[in-house]
């Protein structure tokens, strides 16, 4: 498997998009308020064989997981379409997905809002994708070839050049890109796919936690043990390592939420937990 596919359908983050300022992920509106939207027109080709309603709905995704559209950003399809100088049909259809994966919510009478994070849905999304994610580890440690192994190395290599240079957005495309690179090496990308929308409060998450409370030196240490134990085609090891990785975020939740309140909905703990 080519390098460069370790690069493809990790449409969560990309290297491209710009970062909002620090200062920015602090900040939250108030429902109603009037805010001036960040331009995305060019996260939309219309040379593209992708319908344009899929790439808004990643455009609109990706601010909102960036922090560039902070909890509480009123959002109307006439402003969007405006802005991508499209039909409202396709932001119509971007907005009802958006709402699916959890990030937007309407409110009737009020308008589309960005929702703030919900700390509960943030453990169930890493409970489905812990199962998921460690079934296709298991997996892969009996399958992987000597060319994927190369691949998620170089992956890896990359990871800690990002990490070095304090490139929070390549590193978290490289980070998605390993994992992705996972379930492609047993041929089995549509459950990377399941759990795109499953994640995504996670990912809100993820992206608020780097690097102060989750540093990406530790994060590569965690990649480099899923890779030692395929490397070793030791399924254990490999389902131990992925187990342990994607549990981070719960160690991350609790000093996220307090740093910024804004961000989050109050808890509502599960009657059976998830973390254990």
């Amino acid at each position: 498997m080519p390098t460069k596919n370790l690069h493809a359908n990790t449409s969560s983050f990309s290297s491209d998009a710009a970062l909002a300022p620090r200062t920015r992920r602090r900040v939250s509106v108030q429902a109603g308020a009037r805010v001036e939207l960040p331009d995305l027109a060019a996260s939309v080709s219309f040379d593209s064989h992708e319908p344009i309603g899929k790439q808004i709905f990643r455009a609109l995704r990706q601010a909102i997981f960036a922090g560039q559209l902070v909890p509480g950003t009123p959002l109307s399809e006439k402003e969007v379409s405006d802005m991508f100088q499209v039909s409202r049909q396709p932001v119509r259809e971007a907005f009802i997905k958006l709402v699916e994966a959890g990030v937007l919510q309407v409110l009737p009478q009020r308008g589309t809002f960005v929702k703030r994070i919900s700390p509960r849905q943030v453990r169930e999304g890493r409970f489905i994708r812990e199962a998921i994610e460690t079934a296709v580890v298991k997996k892969a440690a009996v399958s992987i070839t000597d060319e994927q192994l190369q691949a998620l190395a170089d992956n890896l290599r990359d990871q800690k050049l990002a990490a070095k240079s304090n490139d929070t957005a390549a590193f978290l495309a490289l980070d998605e890109a390993f994992h992705y690179a996972i379930a492609q090496a047993i041929d089995c990308t549509a459950a990377w796919e399941t759990i795109q929308d499953i994640k995504a409060q996670m990912d809100r998450v993820r992206y608020l936690s780097l690097p102060e409370v989750s540093p990406l030196d530790l994060l590569i240490k965690q990649h480099a043990k899923i890779l030692a134990g395929l490397r070793a085609h030791d399924p254990g090891a490999a389902e131990e390592a992925m187990r342990s990785h994607l549990r981070e975020i719960l160690v991350s939740l609790g000093p996220i939420a307090e740093r910024n309140p804004a961000w989050f909905d109050a808890d509502e703990p599960e009657r059976v937990p998830l973390s254990t």
